[in-house]
């Protein structure tokens, strides 16, 4: 028998959040991201409404850009913690279908429903009790995906947005796929699909007819995946693991910078954001994660993975600022920073050496910051070095995907 997977994608999230909270927003072009500045402002637009991909907006887009397309959009900052708590309660009413739910980010998860046909009936009937049941209790619209495969319903349920569901019949798999654009193939970034566009290939169909040996020869291993996906399969299985996966913070200067000072003082302050969160959440990561974008949108993006795992601020940033010191290049003007954890274990706080002084004190460093800040504010003391970096920086949104129901 086959497997029943769902995939749910919430339509606009941040966006449509902001309209169900701002009742004057709806209908009107909304464009979640930074200050757009008339046109002068950094960053990028997190997410947009409807409305405003009909000016040609988009995710990930400078906001810059998105000013110019669409100036008289409505520009507000990101929410995070709206939209974290928003988050949590969709994935409670997935929980309420199947204990099987892989999230996948803060807006949508797949959902293995197989074993709960008995209490809730067959796929496409439980895809719709859970779009009734987010609209009812959110009161906002969610794509589903079913099909037997997770693969096939990531896919089905991007095809009729907003507010859609796609049905893949196990015994039409083929028919399916067939006319899909080949640009829907997971792995075909733009270099990949001017390859498929030269050989003649730009729809599934068009793939699935390829010997597996000639696309072998022509893409390496990767041409083994292809096959396997023009022809819808994919044995991978939900993996019903609700931890958070990684922790970090960026930022977009205003101005590209280049000062040492400034971007070391950078630094400090996301290590700082990191390094609360994670002991916050009881977490303690041993892979460090560095971001650095240069001003021509030039990205690298550096880790270290240590013997153990660590929520020290004063560890985290003498390694963050290592991979920074090794691999920028001097002079160079910085348009974006950025500072993550992963690799995630038991918090080192269980486990300190009785006989580690200095790591004693910097814990207890670290516990009375947090402690301070829990009360007060969460920016209410930091470091000396960050304080005037705290002014410029303020409005840091949290980007680790939100816990979600054990």
């Amino acid at each position: 028998m086959s497997k029943i997977i769902l995939h749910v994608d919430m339509d606009a999230f941040f966006a449509a959040v902001e309209q169900r909270e701002h009742p004057e927003y709806k209908g009107q072009p909304v464009i979640v991201g930074s200050d757009p500045q008339e046109g002068k402002g950094r960053g990028v637009v997190s997410t947009c409404s409807y409305e405003a991909r009909k000016f040609g907006v988009r995710s990930a887009m400078p906001i810059s850009q998105a000013w110019r397309l669409c100036p008289q959009g409505i520009y507000v900052p990101p929410n995070g913690h709206l939209y974290s708590q928003v988050s949590r309660e969709i994935f409670d009413i997935f929980y309420e279908f199947t204990d099987q739910v892989e999230g996948l980010s803060i807006d949508e998860a797949f959902l293995d429903v197989t074993g709960s046909q008995a209490l809730f009936g067959d796929g496409p009937t439980m895809a719709r009790k859970i779009k009734q049941r987010i609209q009812e209790k959110e009161h906002l619209t969610a794509s589903v995906g079913v099909a037997p495969v997770m693969y096939l319903a990531k896919i089905a349920s991007d095809l009729e947005k907003p507010d859609g569901l796609v049905i893949v019949d196990p015994d039409h798999i083929q028919e399916f796929l067939a006319p899909l654009d080949i640009g829907r193939m997971w792995g075909a970034g733009s270099k990949t699909q001017k390859i498929f566009h030269a050989a003649g290939i730009r729809t599934f169909g068009d793939l699935a007819q390829l010997p597996e040996t000639y696309l072998r020869r022509k893409f390496g291993k990767a041409g083994e995946h292809f096959f396997r996906l023009a022809h819808g399969f994919d044995e991978r299985e939900i993996s019903a693991d609700h931890e958070v996966k990684s922790v970090s913070n960026e930022h977009t200067f205003m101005v590209d910078e280049s000062n040492p000072e400034r971007l070391n003082q950078t630094l400090l302050y996301l290590t700082e954001k990191v390094a609360q969160r994670l002991r916050a959440k009881k977490l303690a990561g041993k892979t460090i994660h560095l971001k650095l974008r240069y001003e021509n949108f030039t990205t690298i993006t550096r880790n270290k993975t240590l013997n153990s795992g660590l929520d020290s601020t004063r560890v985290l940033y003498e390694t963050v600022s290592g991979l920074f010191s090794q691999n920028y290049e001097k002079g160079r003007a910085v348009r974006l920073l950025g500072v993550g954890v992963s690799g995630f274990g038991v918090s080192p706080a269980e486990q300190l050496d009785l006989f580690a002084p200095e790591s004693l004190q910097t814990n207890a460093l670290d516990q009375v910051q947090d402690a301070i800040n829990r009360k007060f504010g969460r920016n209410a003391i930091t470091r000396a070095e960050t304080i005037s970096t705290k002014k410029r920086l303020s409005g840091i949104p949290d980007i680790d995907f939100p816990d979600q129901k054990k």
